[in-house]
């Protein structure tokens, strides 16, 4: 990258920040007259490489974990006690270092929305009443810190897992506490991974959706998420067949990678408030497509070039979108419905309908079923809901207390949907 493209960017950057996502993006057409940086080229591996840890470690952060563990030493810490930001990332010995590279910003956090950020609260604040484990996974790819909540009811049976991506500048504790997911875990017995994006993989804490080089199997941020889900699936007692994967704005975009590049470890996923698979290859893109909406390709041939080897099978769905959202335009969610239906073959909807929430908000939640009658895809969209989680707790950021509860929504439909069904 020549200087005057870095020093364009990273005032791009800037301008995210701030919320002039019209000026950002103006710059960055002016400095690139038109067109596109691709993405640089990313060494591919085989689908059958790095399905196994290469290295982790496990603490316990509340409570005493649960026997199962065949991965690294654990240590006892005092309850609420999480990594300080610059410390050591746990089994790495290592600390964070910063992008030279201007990052993505503006999936929550970068640019505000209609709901401040609040401060992140500590484990305990959660209400939850199961065990919090402080972990780490080491792979090919690189390595990610995690955090896995063991639910008050597991003993050992196996149990359903999900995956949860958080958005830009939020961390597990606060996405957990927002989401409410460990309670939900709690009452239905499952557990739930929430992988650390690291300010060392991007400076905002993003998921980097919008590179080519992490949107496919076995490289970069998706084969490091995989490889955590494994890791946790080797170290506890899982069901294999209801392992899903969710997540929020980045990490949204980013749960819909994950179900395109491993269709066959994730049985469905959820996407709060994100993009379609491949809306954006780089950093101008996404900007056009946060503003705009990204449609990105037929996902018959990206399944295809993203999972290659890899039986075809296109994901159940569920999404929810605010129609007020003024950080990833409303119409994303429209492109996320159209690419999942064109892979599924599902027809029009036959299930429509408008609903009150408890708490005021009203949401109008669309079913498309397959030929069996099968739901494939559910969509959620939410009047007066800005770029929030919705239904979740105050006591996280990002979130819409008045409903409808997209937490409740998610769970009662990874229960309707597992591998293999």
């Amino acid at each position: 990258m020549n200087d005057t493209l870095q020093t364009s960017m990273a005032e791009a950057t800037r301008l995210t920040i701030e919320g002039q996502l019209a000026e950002a993006t103006a710059l960055i057409q002016r400095t690139l007259g038109g067109t596109t940086v691709a993405a640089p080229d990313v060494p591919s591996r085989s689908a059958g490489e790095a399905l196994e840890p290469i290295e982790g470690s496990f603490r316990v952060v509340g409570g005493v974990q649960t026997a199962g563990n065949r991965s690294g030493g654990e240590t006892v810490h005092p309850a609420g006690r999480t990594r300080a930001p610059g410390a050591p990332v746990a089994g790495t010995g290592t600390r964070p270092r910063p992008s030279p590279m201007p990052q993505m910003t503006g999936l929550p956090g970068g640019v505000p929305g209609s709901v401040r950020p609040r401060p992140r609260p500590t484990p305990a604040a959660g209400g939850y009443e199961g065990r919090l484990i402080e972990a780490s996974y080491t792979g090919p790819a690189g390595t990610r810190a995690y955090r896995l909540y063991i639910p008050r009811g597991y003993t050992g049976q196996a149990v359903p897992l999900l995956v949860m991506l958080h958005g830009c500048t939020q961390t597990p504790e606060d996405f957990a506490a927002g989401t409410r997911m460990n309670t939900f875990a709690d009452r239905e017995t499952f557990l739930v991974a929430y992988p650390d994006q690291s300010t060392a993989a991007n400076q905002s804490r993003c998921w980097n959706w919008f590179e080519a080089g992490h949107q496919a199997r076995a490289q970069g941020e998706p084969a490091i998420i995989a490889g955590l889900t494994r890791q946790v699936i080797a170290t506890q007692n899982v069901d294999a067949r209801r392992v899903n994967v969710a997540g929020l704005s980045a990490g949204g975009a980013m749960a819909a990678v994950m179900g395109v590049a491993y269709p066959d470890l994730y049985a469905a996923a959820g996407v709060h408030s994100g993009l379609a698979y491949g809306a954006a290859g780089n950093l101008g893109a996404a900007l056009a497509a946060l503003q705009r909406g990204g449609a990105g390709p037929a996902l018959a041939g990206a399944q295809r070039a993203a999972a290659p080897g890899v039986l075809p099978r296109t994901v159940p769905l569920i999404i929810f979108h605010g129609e007020r959202d003024t950080t990833v335009h409303p119409q994303n969610a429209d492109q996320v419905v159209r690419q999942w239906l064109t892979a599924q073959g599902a027809g029009a909807p036959l299930d429509e309908r408008t609903e009150a929430a408890e708490g005021g908000r009203q949401a109008t939640r669309t079913v498309y079923r397959d030929a069996d009658g099968k739901s494939v895809v559910e969509s959620w969209r939410v009047q007066g809901l800005g770029h929030a989680w919705s239904g979740g707790s105050p006591s996280g950021s990002y979130t819409d207390a008045q409903g409808p509860d997209a937490s409740a929504a998610m769970v009662r439909f990874f229960r309707e949907h597992p591998l293999g069904d």
